[in-house]
């Protein structure tokens, strides 16, 4: 594994699990999209530790326990409808069986030690299937939607599509938002956020509540019962939004969500 280490000293630093993104990438130690996660947890003063595709349930299982929170990154991929029992689209991306079972061996961990996760883009849809949901499986196609949410057509070095998107109050990105400087209008918080998926949450997993919405009514993020685990998920990819001050404050909530976690077990 290649990602950077943590600079100076890991002392006190909570472990933060990271999945490969996918197999392929894995086996050929593909990181520079992995690499933002890495960066972004590190400057929260968290110790990002990569979490192999290729473990046995025992070995999973036995890693995952000596980890304090967790990230769950996007990817190329898709979840397989078959686990929200829908056919699959023609546009669906081809599935990651090592991805899915490596997420969700994380979340079923996550949620009985009440281990903090921040599940983003593919790691926010996997987390809503695993708890119950289910998805659109093309945003393009099912929604007719105007704002460009894919990057899909575009040049692989093309930045990232920006559109607005707006935080319902009451939960714990509102709160983020809030000393983040967001301002705060009727009904929630206004921001300009980076997007690069094709799919979004649907039915909503057992526990979650919308967190975020576009303005054409696709959810961006989520949140499992507010102020009991800190359980998050974002459609957008704050690892790439250097000098936001949101982004950054995700992944500190994270920590310091950990170190309180810690504290209590």
């Amino acid at each position: 594994m290649t990602p950077s280490r943590p600079q100076p000293s890991t002392a006190n630093r909570p472990r933060v699990g990271i999945p490969w993104r996918t197999s392929h990438e894995e086996a050929n130690q593909i990181t520079n999209k992995l690499q933002y996660y890495f960066a972004a947890v590190t400057a929260a003063e968290g110790e990002p530790v990569p979490i192999s595709l290729q473990l046995s349930p025992n070995e999973l299982a036995a890693q995952i326990k000596d980890l304090e929170a967790f990230v769950l990154p996007g990817a190329p991929t898709d979840v397989n409808p078959s686990l929200y029992h829908a056919q699959r689209h023609e546009r669906t991306h081809d599935a990651d069986a090592n991805r899915e079972k490596a997420d969700f061996a994380v979340l079923e961990h996550a949620f009985s030690s009440g281990k903090p996760v921040l599940a983003i883009c593919y790691g926010c849809q996997s987390l809503n299937v695993c708890l119950g949901g289910t998805l659109y499986q093309d945003i393009a196609s099912e929604l007719h939607t105007s704002i460009e949410h894919s990057k899909e057509g575009l040049p692989p070095d093309a930045p990232d599509p920006i559109h607005p998107a707006r935080i319902t109050p009451g939960g714990e990105i509102a709160q983020l938002a809030a000393i983040s400087g967001l301002r705060n209008h009727a009904g929630g918080f206004d921001l300009q956020i980076n997007t690069s998926h094709h799919q979004s949450v649907r039915d909503l997993g057992h526990g979650l509540r919308v967190a975020a919405l576009a303005p054409d009514g696709v959810i961006e993020a989520v949140e499992h019962e507010p102020h009991k685990r800190w359980v998050v998920g974002v459609q957008w990819h704050p690892e790439r939004m250097k000098s936001d001050a949101l982004a950054a404050a995700l992944f500190r909530a994270l920590v310091q969500a950990t170190r309180a976690a810690a504290a209590h077990r």
